[in-house]
């Protein structure tokens, strides 16, 4: 039987794999992986049992393409490879794993089953939709109550923000999609509508779908300026907004980071043609290797995988850049939360002021210290933030305008 150690090491292994299928399904397989730690130092996960429960793992997962390769050494890997090797972490597997015998081979499996039930696509119930224009929707949903939905960064699989889904699915029902034409779209060919009103407008798609009158909804990175577009078109549907670590643009002017500007210039080369967008693919890829915590790689680097997701993730990410979010902020009357950090050298945090100081209805919540890794992965006092603002809109105690709070909690 099993020890809790080694059934914990199954587990955890099966949230790795299910973690890295986004990035799997774009790159072409078979994809290597290794056996030990990219530090040569570093102990190898060795035992004749590792192949066959990695194998057992990946189809219970349902997850293809992965192949064990003992021989290799870190530099061998290709980038997708490495970043790839470095989530499954194949060499902090116990050696009770690494040597199992045959006859255990089976509890794996149904270990492996078990944490394929709990995770995301499994817990928050996924299924794809078609726009009015005909782009397909991965959407996700989960919960019960008032609904919230979450709009991730554009580009970036959903499950990135799976602590955020799960914490709001405690007691409230969670919607969130992916940006159109990036998932699930291989039978979607040709160029499709890239513009802000028609990205927001996927929004209104997934609550006509699931029968929502009206939400809340909260933003994070482009999700921010998608949500503000988005509460400015159909108002009566949006209960309260939560802008979080927004990248806005503003005709009048905006300082930006040096990561924004860099991220705006090759964007905007890349999204002008196919051809365009692969011959900056590489170079892209490599600054957003060198700029991506290794915790959030797998997800942040899967719109690099190929050169056609490459140019639709950039055709899309230029108009979120590119179009002025002062237009809408007269139109915005909905309790609005502005939550950004003093050092956020991802998206600048003037930005996030000049929304603040142009809503009618908004509270700035100006962190001392923040980035975009942290957010993606935010710890419960942080998700109260959220949560807590959510029940003042639903209390009918919308947050007044206030002057800017440099708490944490």
């Amino acid at each position: 039987m099993l020890d809790s150690r080694t059934r914990a090491a199954v587990a955890r292994l099966v949230t790795a794999v299910l973690s890295v299928k986004p990035l799997l399904d774009g790159i072409a397989a078979p994809v290597r992986v290794m056996p030990v730690a990219g530090d040569p130092a570093a102990p190898a996960a060795r035992g004749p049992a590792l192949d066959e429960v990695l194998r057992r793992v990946t189809r219970a997962a349902g997850v293809e393409g992965l192949a064990l390769s003992p021989g290799l050494a870190a530099g061998d890997l290709q980038v997708f490879e490495r970043v790839i090797s470095d989530r499954l972490a194949l060499a902090e597997l116990p050696d009770s794993l690494a040597a199992l015998p045959d006859e255990l081979l089976d509890e794996v499996e149904e270990v492996a089953a078990a944490a394929v039930a709990d995770g995301f696509d499994a817990y928050f119930h996924k299924e794809t939709i078609r726009s009015p224009d005909g782009v397909p929707l991965t959407v996700y949903g989960a919960g019960q109550g008032e609904t919230v939905v979450l709009i991730p960064a554009c580009g970036m699989p959903a499950a990135l923000t799976e602590s955020w889904m799960r914490y709001l699915a405690r007691d409230r029902r969670v919607l969130a999609w992916e940006t159109r034409g990036l998932f699930d779209a291989a039978d979607h060919h040709g160029d499709f509508a890239v513009d802000l009103a028609t990205q927001a407008a996927d929004l209104f798609t997934v609550l006509d779908h699931h029968g929502v009158a009206s939400a809340h909804v909260i933003g994070l990175c482009g999700g921010a300026v998608m949500a503000l577009a988005a509460a400015a078109a159909q108002p009566g549907r949006i209960s309260s907004l939560s802008l979080w670590h927004g990248a806005y643009e503003f005709a009048s002017g905006s300082p930006r980071t040096r990561f924004q500007n860099d991220l705006i210039e090759l964007m905007a080369l890349a999204a002008r043609s196919r051809a365009a967008a692969r011959s900056v693919q590489t170079a892209f890829c490599q600054v957003a290797l060198t700029s991506t915590p290794a915790q959030v790689a797998h997800f942040v680097l899967y719109p690099y995988t190929g050169p056609e997701l490459f140019y639709r993730y950039c055709r899309l990410n230029d108009s979120l850049a590119r179009t002025d979010v002062g237009q809408y902020l007269t139109k915005v009357k909905q309790p609005t939360l502005v939550v950004t950090s003093l050092d956020d050298e991802t998206a600048h945090p003037e930005g996030s002021r000049q929304v603040a100081g142009g809503l009618p209805n908004a509270r700035l919540w100006m962190m001392p210290h923040g980035d975009h890794a942290s957010l993606f992965h935010a710890d419960d006092s942080l998700l109260r933030v959220a949560v807590d603002f959510i029940a003042e809109a639903v209390a009918d105690s919308p947050a007044a305008p206030a002057p800017e709070d440099s708490r944490t909690e």
